[in-house]
């Protein structure tokens, strides 16, 4: 069998692993609950979540791929005992890379669009209601989203063609250096705004009042908990193979838990960061910043308008947008194109020009859900097929992913304890903290189950409670 190409240098491994965990969703959802939860206070309870809860996994992903030098489609293969069944997640695996990119390929054209938008001064002079309407007219317009989805497609698989190091690895750590770059520049022009101090102080000081209460008085203490809790887990790409298919392509001169603090503090500082562009602007200009898409495509454009050099700073800032988005892209589908090669030995060039139309046909519904297949509404009213793939990924394959490679490291009818210590432990740098084993093996996995039945509860409880109440 061919050797298995290798990152060139551990910055390449680590900026590229961190790409794939700074999502969208990531750097829109994080400062967005930092302010509702309480500020640095919610913060601090977030950062012990991803200490005990997202980097054990992601260190144990990663050593699944470093020890068996596969991706998902082989790695349990290599590594589960003789007779085992473990293997036969990795067709889940691989289809939380196929679901996450069916919707992540159409908002990450939405990105590029807006990037353009903003330069060309469409929103310019335009009030909350025109602002809300130019965002509507591109839903509404399928031929418009197709382009920009494929554009985003053509990017993405053209990189991963190049190949590891001349492509994935170069061209992402480019991206990574100007994403870091712009996103220091915009926090510059954010907190020098007149009347950015109020923003500054709503984000950053400890209140923790708000993290207990809500503005109605409810106490909302676990609530706060469960978002820190739930924000530590999901955003590391956790459960899909994501981070595995790096650790198959990296020596063992350092200790993998090291390299999965790494990541975890790259991947917080950037999500963290993007709070410092986005309250003090919102504050300066009196703009409450909301959550999810309004945030982005409805809140921030506002604020851009508002502020001198807007049209600048709004493209800037959607460029930024655009390399975090085509970051993860190209990260997933680096996995993706491996797989086949790994399960079936296809050429790069096959498994490339193969998935590059699998990815087009697949991406198709969600764009049409919001126009063409608008009147399908899989989880309700108001919901479209976006809100079905996500809830897909995020509520079921991501926690029970994560489930599967905790539990595969941890027992014995798996990989095993001392066998994953041994890879996960191999070189220098920060060792795996063996004494907690009891927590690995009982007290973590009964967490993930938490975090998996809780996503049911947020989607369904309501409505539950609701027929319960009849």
């Amino acid at each position: 069998m061919k050797e298995r190409e290798t990152f060139a240098s551990r910055l390449g491994f680590v900026l590229i692993s961190a790409g794939c965990a700074i999502g969208l969703g990531n750097v829109w959802r994080f400062p967005y609950i930092v302010g509702k939860y309480g500020g640095a206070a919610f913060v601090l309870i977030y950062l012990v979540f991803l200490v005990i809860l997202g980097l054990p996994i992601m260190a144990m992903e990663f050593s699944v791929g470093r020890a068996s030098r596969r991706s998902v489609a082989t790695s349990f293969h290599e590594l589960e005992p003789k007779g085992a069944k473990w293997h036969w997640y990795s067709w889940f695996g691989m289809a939380g890379n196929y679901m996450l990119m069916m919707f992540y390929t159409t908002v990450a054209g939405w990105m590029i669009l807006y990037c353009i938008k903003m330069a060309k001064g469409d929103f310019v002079g335009l009030d909350a209601a025109g602002v809300g309407e130019q965002f509507n007219g591109m839903l509404s317009n399928p031929g418009l989203m197709l382009i920009f989805m494929i554009l985003v497609v053509l990017i993405g698989m053209g990189v991963c063609s190049l190949g590891l190091q001349k492509g994935v690895e170069k061209i992402t750590k480019v991206m990574m250096v100007l994403l870091l770059a712009i996103l220091l520049v915009l926090v510059v022009r954010s907190v020098t705004l007149p009347g950015a101090g109020e923003g500054l102080k709503f984000y950053l000081m400890p209140n923790f009042h708000n993290l207990m209460y809500d503005a109605a008085g409810n106490f909302i203490l676990g609530e706060a908990i469960f978002a820190a809790m739930g924000q530590a887990f999901f955003t590391l790409s956790l459960g899909i193979g994501a981070m595995a298919i790096f650790g198959s392509y990296i020596g063992k001169e350092h200790r993998l838990m090291g390299e999965a603090v790494n990541v975890g503090i790259l991947d917080t500082f950037v999500a963290f960061v993007v709070g410092l562009v986005i309250f003090p602007s919102a504050f300066a200009f009196g703009v409450t910043p909301d959550s999810g898409t309004s945030l982005i495509f409805l809140t921030l454009p506002n604020v851009f308008n508002a502020m001198p050099g807007g049209r600048l700073w709004g493209a800037l800032f959607f460029v930024f947008m655009s390399f975090a988005a085509l970051s993860t892209v190209i990260a997933v589908f680096q996995n993706i194109i491996t797989f086949p090669k790994d399960k079936w030995g296809w050429s790069h060039k096959k498994s490339v020009l193969v998935n590059l139309v699998a990815i087009f046909l697949l991406s198709l519904p969600c764009l049409l859900g919001f126009n063409v297949l608008s009147g399908f509404q899989p989880l309700g009213a108001g919901t479209v097929v976006l809100d079905l793939e996500d809830f897909i990924l995020s509520d079921n394959l991501l926690p029970l992913g994560s489930l599967v490679y905790l539990l595969f490291c941890v027992s014995r009818k798996g990989w095993g304890w001392e066998n994953f210590l041994n890879e996960a432990d191999q070189g220098k740098g920060l060792p795996f903290p063996r004494k907690l084993y009891p927590y690995f093996r009982i007290a973590l996995p009964i967490l993930v189950v938490f975090i998996f039945l809780m996503g049911y509860w947020n989607k369904f409880g309501g409505a539950l409670m609701g027929l319960f109440g009849k």
